[in-house]
C-alpha cells in the first residue's frame, strides 16, 4: 500500500489493519519459538548421540553385554547340569550298592533255606529208612 491511499483509510480500517499484522506478528513468533525448541531438541540429540559410530558403538555395547549374559546364563546351565550328572551317578552307585547288598542277602537266605531243607530231607529219609515217622 501506498502513502496516498494509507492516509485515505479511516481510523477504524487503520485498527484492523494494526490488529491483523499483530495477529500475523504473534503466529509468526510462536511458529520461529517451536522452530527454535526443535532446534534445540535436535542440537541437544546430537549432542548426547554424538555421532553415528558413537552411537553404533553404545548399541555394541548393549549387544556385548547380552552377549555377556547370554554366555554366563550357559556356563551357569552346563554347571548345573554337570552337578545333576554328579548327583545322578551318585545315587546310582548307592542304589548299585544297595540291589547288590540285597541280592547277598537274598542269596544267603537262600543259601540257608537250602541247607535246612536238606537237612530236613535227609532227617526225614533217615526216619522213613528206619520205619519211624516224622
Amino acid at each position: 500500500m501506498t502513502d496516498k491511499e494509507l492516509k485515505r483509510l479511516s481510523r477504524r480500517d487503520l485498527l484492523e489493519m494494526l490488529l491483523e499484522q499483530s495477529r500475523q506478528m504473534q503466529q509468526l513468533q510462536q511458529q520461529l519459538d517451536q522452530a527454535q525448541e526443535k532446534l534445540n531438541s535436535r542440537a541437544l540429540e546430537l549432542s548426547e548421540a554424538g555421532s553415528i559410530a558413537e552411537a553404533a558403538l553404545k548399541i555394541n555395547g548393549v549387544f556385548q553385554a547380552a552377549q555377556a549374559a547370554a554366555s554366563q546364563y550357559l556356563e551357569n546351565i552346563a554347571q548345573l547340569s554337570q552337578r545333576q550328572e554328579a548327583v545322578c551317578r551318585q545315587m546310582e552307585q548307592a542304589c548299585s550298592l544297595r540291589i547288590q547288598k540285597r541280592l547277598e542277602e537274598a542269596e544267603k537266605a537262600r543259601a540257608e533255606m537250602l541247607a535246612q531243607t536238606e537237612r530236613e530231607c535227609a532227617d526225614r529219609l533217615a526216619a522213613a529208612v528206619r520205619g519211624e515217622e516224622p
